[in-house]
Formats: structure tokens, C-alpha cells, sequence
């Protein structure tokens, strides 16, 4: 959802103290309205048993359940990630991927006062619209930095490492870019392993524009070429390469 108006705890606060602990995850528990077939619940959870989650035993199985995954969650046609004249649902798509990936990427996050309850060592429960509100593309560009690494994510350079790192290890990348004009829509979407069908382009050997899978104003399971290299668009200030094991 790419309405960017929320606030969220700016990067800029005090948190010395959360810094020395590391903060807890802001999670929504999953709601039976929360289905790939309905446009309801999106900052919840899927409520749904037939979704695998990633199978962590080794990079083959890692890379295999990836691919059944974005199959399952199928963007291109689930109605949960249609866009709408309002707004599209790359967030959501990407917290979808990366929540049966069994990797934390948030789609609602912490307020500034529930922050500093943290920061005070207050246990704050997860409300939605109370304690908790919706996080969109620009502000998860903010979080990664500030946040991603109480969470397993680390900085990568280049979108070449980054799809050599997801090929070889079978973990999950993502790319996020900061919209230039403040409430507009920025953009976040994960870089996949690729397949036999499925490659990122490359020029000598480098990858120029790595395998992706979307949600936005057009949906995509898999792309490459498609977009180009969308995150240099000057539409956008600066993004962000990360990855997770």
C-alpha cells in the first residue's frame, strides 16, 4: 500500500538505549480475513495453511520452496496485491514474500511513542492504529538502516552481489527505493533466485538488472528487463540493496 502520509518514528530519535537491545518485532497475529483471494486485512499475517513456508534445511531446498512460494502467492493474479485507483501493494507483496520466508520485514511498525516506551524498557503490545500503524515503501528505505540490522539484514553494494548472494545461498534480497517527493509512492521488491526459466540480465557477466518478482503498478512473478534499472528512476532520492540469509 503506497500511501506514504503515515508517520512513523522518525530516523532522527533518541535511541541510544533500544540500540544496546535490540528491539522486538512489531507483529500482527494472522486474521481469517487475511487471504490472497480478498483486498481485506493486508497488515495482517495470511490466514492461510497451504502456503509453505521456506524450508531451511539446505540452499537447494531454500531455493526450491522460494519458487513454489511465488508460485502459491501468484502476484499477477491474486486479488490481495491488485492495485487499486488508490494504491498499489508492493509492501505488502514484499512482507508476504519475505514473512513465509521466515525473514522480518515489517508492514506495520512501532509509533514514536511506543518507541520511546521501548526505549524506556515498557513492554508495548502490538495495536494496530494504537501502538502499532501501516509502514510503507519510503519509510521501510529509512528502516533498513536504522533497524534491519536487529533483524538478520545486512547492507549489500551492489544489485550484481546481491543476485549472486541469493542464487548461491538461497536467502532473500531486496532493493528499496525513497521516493524524491515526500508522500508519494517510493518502492520496495525482492530480488529471487533465479531459474531455468527465469535469469537476471547481465552485461560481460554482471548483472545489470537482477531477477525480481512485484507487486505495483504492474504485477510481475518474475522480470528482469522489464523495468530496467527502476531504482535509478529520478522519481526516486536514493534506495537500498539488503539481504538476508
Amino acid at each position: 500500500m503506497e500511501n506514504n502520509t503515515v508517520p512513523i518514528a522518525p530516523i532522527s530519535l533518541d535511541t541510544n538505549t533500544i540500540s544496546n537491545k535490540k528491539i522486538k518485532k512489531a507483529d500482527l497475529l494472522p486474521n481469517p480475513e487475511s487471504q490472497l483471494d480478498s483486498m481485506e486485512m493486508k497488515e495482517t499475517p495470511i490466514s492461510d495453511s497451504s502456503i509453505l513456508f521456506r524450508d531451511l534445511t539446505d540452499t537447494a531446498s531454500k531455493k526450491e520452496s522460494i519458487i513454489r512460494l511465488i508460485d502459491k502467492l501468484d502476484v499477477e493474479t491474486n486479488l490481495r496485491y491488485q492495485r487499486t485507483e488508490e494504491d498499489t501493494y508492493c509492501n505488502v507483496y514484499s512482507y508476504d514474500y519475505c514473512y513465509f520466508s521466515k525473514v522480518y520485514l515489517p508492514t506495520v511498525w512501532w509509533t514514536a511513542e511506543s518507541l520511546e516506551k521501548l526505549e524506556q524498557g515498557q513492554d508495548v503490545e502490538a495495536v494496530f492504529e494504537e501502538t502499532v500503524d501501516r509502514i510503507y515503501s519510503s519509510a521501510l528505505h529509512d528502516w533498513f538502516p536504522e533497524w534491519g540490522g536487529d533483524f538478520g539484514w545486512e547492507q549489500i553494494a551492489t544489485v550484481d552481489e546481491i543476485q549472486n548472494k541469493v542464487n548461491a545461498n538461497g536467502g532473500i534480497g531486496i532493493i528499496c527505493a525513497k521516493r524524491r517527493e515526500k508522500g508519494l509512492s517510493g518502492h520496495i521488491v525482492p530480488v529471487v533466485p533465479e531459474t531455468a526459466l527465469h535469469k537476471a540480465y547481465r552485461e560481460n557477466g554482471v548483472v545489470v538488472y537482477p531477477l525480481q518478482s512485484q507487486a505495483g503498478k504492474l504485477n510481475y512473478n518474475y522480470f528482469s528487463e522489464v523495468r530496467k534499472d527502476w531504482w535509478n528512476d529520478e522519481l526516486y532520492s536514493s534506495y537500498v540493496l539488503y539481504y538476508h540469509p
